[in-house]
């Protein structure tokens, strides 16, 4: 049983609690419809707000792609027809071995982040759900109605392939003639 100073205790913290919250709640009102937020592609958000925004792509992503069964990977016209998809769909965006982001790319906010080592942040049934999906409020597109099947698996095979990719192999790999 709690004594009375307990309780008064208790109530002040809950009291204090809600207090906080509200005053947050008036904040964020205040920030949201006062317009004080630049939003303009050209200034960067503050890295607290990154930082949200990034931890909470990561955990949805991973929550969506859990039931994603992913194939065999890695055959060589998989390869080649994933090398062709990231060169005309993703090359211009996040670049490639050798290869800077066009300038569509880098006048993004965020800025699309290189996929030469995204195998160390995704497992290939996430990058399938990315590809396949998209990402909200940052420019990457869902290909879900634009890709078959097969040219969205290639595709992540072929990124799951650009770690071991230099230069020279990625331009051959990428290159117009290549599709022949």
């Amino acid at each position: 049983m709690l004594t009375n100073r307990q309780r008064l205790i208790v109530k002040t913290a809950a009291f204090t609690l809600l207090a906080a919250g509200a005053i947050a709640g008036a904040a964020g009102l205040a920030l949201l419809y006062g317009g004080w937020y630049n939003i303009g592609a050209t200034a960067q958000h503050y890295a607290f707000i990154y930082t949200v925004l990034e931890e909470g792509m990561k955990q949805s992503v991973r929550n969506h792609a859990e039931d994603v069964k992913t194939p065999r990977l890695g055959g060589a016209q998989q390869l080649q027809l994933g090398a062709r998809v990231y060169r005309d769909k993703c090359l211009q965006c996040h670049g490639g071995p050798g290869v800077a982001q066009s300038t569509i790319g880098m006048s993004m906010q965020p800025i699309p982040g290189p996929l030469v080592d995204a195998t160390q942040r995704w497992d290939p049934n996430e990058l399938y759900w990315v590809t396949k999906h998209g990402i909200k409020m940052s420019g990457m597109p869902a290909w879900e109605y634009h890709l078959s099947e097969d040219e969205l698996w290639a595709v992540v095979a072929f990124v799951t392939v650009l770690p071991s990719m230099d230069t020279q192999a990625f331009k051959a790999a990428t290159a117009p003639e290549a599709a022949r």
